[in-house]
């Protein structure tokens, strides 16, 4: 079996300040994601999505950020998947953003609603036909026989939509993360790290330092 016990990486690429940091979350996110962009991180975007249902059994997966805004962070998926049901039955969600090569990552915290069919429907209208039709064709998390019949799917959806622009399915939309938590955490050296984490409150965001 490998040895994982020395493998680590001094972080010494730059350090975080309570005192310096801006009062909204979403400005100093919105400066760390153009820093991931221009330092040419391979699809800065994907945001690490946790969910658990009634069953209180925590899940994850890798889903892509299309928005952020002041009102949160939205996602796109099947209404039917296995994110969206557990969504379904428990609202409060985290993720995270783990940007390596800046020695950095961002985690949040809060309650994931859906997004207007307006909206979902101006980002579908953005997609590839492609992805539209994959939209149509996968029955996202459900037990397929073979990946010869989804392709036969997609030759079907093809044919049907040949004409046209392809609709909006209604299983298929976008989720938003309404933030009550983001810390920012950048990376130092001896795992010293530099925490700062963002409460939503009445007043505003409140600001405090967290212990590596």
């Amino acid at each position: 079996m490998l040895d994982l016990q020395d493998m680590r990486t001094e972080y010494k690429k730059a350090t975080l300040d309570e005192s310096s940091v801006p009062a909204d979350p979403l400005v100093l996110f919105e400066q760390w994601f153009k820093e991931a962009v221009d330092s040419q991180i391979v699809d800065p975007n994907t945001m690490i999505l946790a969910t658990s249902g009634s069953d209180n059994i925590p899940n994850i997966r890798a889903v892509l950020l299309k928005i952020f805004d002041e009102k949160g962070f939205v996602f796109f998926t099947n209404y039917n998947s296995a994110k969206a049901k557990e969504i379904t039955q428990n609202a409060h969600v985290a993720s995270e953003f783990l940007w390596l090569d800046l020695e950095r990552q961002v985690r949040i915290k809060g309650v994931c609603e859906k997004i207007s069919t307006a909206e979902s429907m101006a980002y579908f209208m953005k997609r590839s036909r492609g992805s539209q039709i994959g939209a149509w064709v996968s029955d996202q998390s459900s037990v397929i026989s073979s990946r010869k019949m989804l392709q036969m799917q997609i030759e079907k959806m093809k044919q049907k939509f040949a004409k046209g622009d392809i609709p909006l399915p209604d299983f298929w939309g976008g989720y938003r993360i309404i933030p009550a938590q983001i810390e920012f955490w950048q990376g130092r050296e001896s795992r010293l790290h530099d925490r700062i984490l963002y409460t939503k409150t009445d007043q505003g965001w409140h600001i405090e330092r967290l212990a590596p």
